[in-house]
């Protein structure tokens, strides 16, 4: 059964009601929704799940994962770190389930994917493959990182045409449309997502391809960093135990051991390690929102303050914040909640990555160092537009104190412009940045030229891609 999708539709591109899915596909979420609204209506994990039932392999997707740890779960992500798509077939499926799961008419109990009893009779990926064409009459806007290869681009628009049935195809990157997010079609637009950092700079919504810059000290690197500063805590290391193995527990007082009863799983019956991280890392990004601050400056957090006080030692008199684990143990934390993510500044603040996941950071890598090899890359003359343009976008760069930071470095770094730092107040409007702007401008009417028609796709094949998205 096909799914009907709940916004109006239109194969006339002439038109100014044409209703495209913007569809942005992240290393940590996905996220989808109609052109013109004013965020995504579905996010789903990126990451999916794999498990055997009778000899036969099963996959799950979306908050399912989070709902029953079943026997042998393991989790894979079909996107590398660097932000490139790695398994064609898993993310294609991935993506179809964030809209066929969440953008769907009021007929859902059609819907398979929704029902999880049935979903354990039939194979999700049958599911999926049940709506045949589901898109034939969206157009569909999909956005890219600013290094997505060719043949990465050109397999995007072949899902999208001649996979999914799209009548018209666009494929855009996330720096300017994060810039046309906040109002700007000039800007230096600095993203820091899951898996990658990154700084773009947008001059006339053009992107200045050579000024892309890009690292890994992003946000699943922060989650690194509290992996390392748990196991190095006092007076004893963080047991960090998801929620899932917690039978019951009791209150302790702070710093007091945990009194808790652990759920018994056999290894027949447990997930994969893979899981179990997983959902470490849910327990993780919730630490971050509560706990972690970024040292707002001047100085760097391994500098000389003022009256030649360490900056460290300053950070250890302000207010420390509890925050109390899954398994009960609670804590007060002070300067380390401002370590884990001062390395996204100043390289010489990372903690050895004890699971050998991340190297130690070098300075180049650093989001300031990032802006300056961006800059030095394009003519001169764009620096003091784009500085007083700098926009933000990306969930870590909620972290409070951040933008106060991001600003004090760049003034330092150029202290003969002007330094304006954009950083929307909305978490959406900055989580979603790039979403947004992709709403944005696929509701243009201006836009509607822009499109790849399926037509076109057919005449020319996918290297036009490469030609028309630039």
């Amino acid at each position: 059964m096909m799914a009907t999708f709940a916004a109006p539709q239109s194969l006339d591109y002439a038109q100014d009601d044409v209703t495209a899915l913007i569809l942005d596909p992240g290393y940590s979420t996905t996220r989808s929704g109609f052109g013109g609204d004013d965020c995504p209506r579905s996010i789903v994990p990126t990451s999916y799940g794999t498990y055997t039932v009778q000899n036969e392999t099963k996959h799950v997707y979306g908050d399912e994962l989070y709902v029953r740890p079943r026997p042998g779960l393991s989790l894979h992500n079909p996107i590398g770190r660097d932000g490139i798509v790695e398994d064609w077939d898993m993310a294609q499926k991935v993506w179809e389930y964030s809209f066929t799961s969440r953008l769907t008419g009021p007929k859902t109990q059609k819907n398979v994917l929704n029902d999880v009893m049935a979903a354990d009779k039939m194979d999700i990926d049958a599911a999926v493959d049940s709506e045949e064409k589901p898109l034939a009459e969206n157009p569909v806007l999909m956005t890219e990182c600013g290094w997505n290869p060719v043949k990465a681009r050109e397999m995007m628009a072949e899902i999208a045409i001649e996979n999914w049935g799209a009548p018209a195809f666009f494929l855009s990157k996330t720096g300017p449309l994060a810039a046309f997010a906040a109002g700007r079609a000039s800007a230096l637009v600095i993203e820091v997502g899951a898996s990658n950092v990154s700084v773009t700079p947008v001059h006339d919504g053009v992107v200045l391809k050579r000024g892309i810059q890009h690292s890994q000290l992003a946000g699943e690197y922060v989650s690194c960093q509290i992996r390392a500063a748990f196991k190095v805590n006092t007076p004893h290391p963080i047991n960090l135990v998801p929620h899932y193995l917690i039978a019951s527990r009791q209150p302790v007082e702070v710093g007091k051991p945990a009194n808790v009863q652990y759920r018994n799983l056999s290894p027949e019956q447990s997930p994969h390690a893979s899981y179990r991280r997983f959902m470490e890392e849910r327990e993780i990004l919730h630490f971050k929102e509560s706990v972690v601050q970024t040292w707002p400056g001047p100085t760097g957090l391994l500098t000389m303050g003022p009256n030649n006080v360490p900056t460290e030692e300053l950070a250890r008199s302000t207010p420390s914040r509890p925050y109390e684990f899954p398994d009960g143990y609670n804590q007060l934390f002070s300067a380390e909640r401002y370590r884990v993510i001062e390395s996204l500044f100043d390289a010489r603040a990372a903690l050895p990555d004890q699971d050998e996941i991340y190297p130690l950071p070098t300075a180049s890598q650093t989001i300031p160092e990032l802006v300056r090899a961006s800059l030095s890359a394009i003519d001169a003359e764009f620096a003091p537009l784009l500085l007083q343009n700098v926009v933000l976008s990306g969930a870590t760069t909620l972290t409070p104190g951040f933008t106060e930071r991001l600003t004090s470095e760049l003034m330092g770094m150029f202290p003969a412009v002007r330094v304006h730092v954009a950083a929307a107040s909305n978490t959406n409007e900055r989580k979603y940045a790039a979403w947004i702007g992709g709403s944005i401008v696929a509701s243009l009417g201006t836009f509607h030229q822009m499109w790849i028609s399926k037509k076109e796709y057919e005449e020319h094949g996918p290297g036009i891609v490469e030609k028309r998205c630039k």
